[in-house]
Order: structure tokens, then sequence, then C-alpha cells
């Protein structure tokens, strides 16, 4: 009787432990799916990426993909606005579940996220003053100082060329403190600053250089079980954007190409 009542209790420890388990092993699709909406994390302040219109609705590139996601998902996006540096962060802390918000796909950021497929491709632009001459390729940066946002590529691919970095919050404050001498240049995606020259067509900005190689922009999930089938899915919707025509004409629409 002992061994059997022994058995039972061994039985229901195993069952227990096994349920413990499973639970542990978090699934974000399902949980996303379970709340019905998307936590996706942008600046808010990099347009045509993620910005505020005149209305003061944010708008942009990242957040019709990112409707168009939760849409493939079957749930609602939420926004949720960040200074650059302190997105990944968060995503790290589990507070938001994916960025959306122009991020380059590098072989740092790959050893601890997951990307998604690139759902847009760039170049670097090297932005000077329209009366700089001395600034006519990546290579004269060499002793020149240059101003990028904390933590971006920009920034790093500067240092690589031999610049002294100033870091700062906003595209726009870049372009400040090299208008005012304060910086002798700035490196950011070629679809923003030709965006900027749209709106500010009397900039006093020119792109002295662009890079040959394209940037892969994606979207970085944290890594681990937990993120697959959420991956998967959004690969999935990725691939249909592109095949439905859908992502080409968002593209058009805020970079006037594809």
């Amino acid at each position: 009787m002992k061994k059997i009542l022994l058995s039972a209790l061994t039985l229901a420890l195993i069952f227990a432990l096994g349920s413990c388990s499973k639970k542990a092993e978090s699934d974000l699709l399902a949980e996303i799916k379970a709340k019905g909406k998307i936590t996706i994390a942008m600046e808010g302040a990099w347009a045509p990426w993620t910005y505020h219109d005149e209305k003061n609705e944010l708008v942009g590139y990242d957040v019709e993909v990112g409707k168009k996601i939760a849409e493939k998902l079957g749930v609602e996006a939420e926004f949720v606005e960040v200074d650059w540096d302190g997105i990944f962060a968060g995503i790290d802390a589990k507070r938001y579940d994916i960025r959306c918000n122009g991020v380059e796909i590098t072989e740092e950021r790959s050893k601890k996220y997951d990307f998604s497929e690139p759902y847009a491709y760039t170049h670097t632009a090297l932005i000077v003053k329209k009366d700089n001459d001395s600034i006519k390729s990546f290579e004269d940066l060499v002793g020149k100082k240059t101003t990028n946002s904390i933590g971006s590529t920009y920034a790093e691919l500067a240092e690589s060329f031999g610049a002294t970095v100033v870091t700062i919050d906003s595209f726009e404050e870049t372009l400040q403190l090299v208008e005012h001498g304060r910086a002798d240049a700035t490196l950011n995606d070629n679809a923003t600053f030709y965006y900027y020259q749209k709106v500010q067509p009397a900039n006093p900005f020119k792109v002295a250089s662009l890079t040959q190689d394209s940037s892969k922009v994606a979207i970085p999930l944290r890594k681990g079980k937990e993120t697959q089938a959420l991956k998967k899915a959004i690969d999935k919707a990725i691939e249909e954007l592109k095949a439905s025509g859908e992502l080409a004409e968002i593209s058009i629409k805020y970079f006037g190409a594809d």
C-alpha cells in the first residue's frame, strides 16, 4: 500500500513539474494573440520612418509596416515612443514585444537578437554643409568630428573611418550641430536625408558620399524559444506584404521609391 501511494505521489510530482516546465516555456506570439495587441517600440521623431504629422498623429513608413504586420497577426498595433538608445533596453526587459524603427542588421546585433526578414534596404549618406569641400568621401573623416544618435550604426561607421563622434538624440539635432559648425558631418540613411531635403528645400546640406553596399533593415526580437513562433509569423507577414505590393506602395508613399 505504501509503495502504491509513493508511486502515485511520484507520478503527481512528475506531472506537476512537467506542467510548470511547459508554463515556463512562454510563447510570445500566443501571449500577443491572447491580449489582442502587439506592443511596438519606435522613436516617433525620425521622418519619414516614424514621426508626427501636422495633426500630431504618429505616422511614417515603420508605423504603416507595423500596422500591416499586426493586421496579419490578427491583432492591434500599440505604438510606444522611446529614444533610440532606450528601445533595445526595453526589448531586453520585455517592456515591448518588438521594435520597428529602421534597425539595420549588423553582425554585432545579430549576436544578441534574432532578426526578421528585411523589409527595407538603405544606403548610408555622409552629410556635410554645402560649402564644405574638405570632406568628399568617408576616408576624409579621419581627424574630423561627426555627430550621430546614441547607439546608432552610423556612429560606429564614422569611428571606423577615424572620426570623433558626438552623440545626440535626434537626426534634426545632428543637422543643427553641423550647420553651426560644432561638427563637420553626420551620417544617416539616404532615404531620411532625401525626405528632409524634400520638406526643407532651402537647407544648407549636401550628400558628400554614399556607401556602395546597401544595409538591410529588419525587426529585432529577443533570442530564444519564446520568440520563434513570432519571428516565423512576422517573416510570413513581410513576405506576403512584398508579394502583394503593399510594402512597395508604403515605400513609394514615404520615400518616393520602392
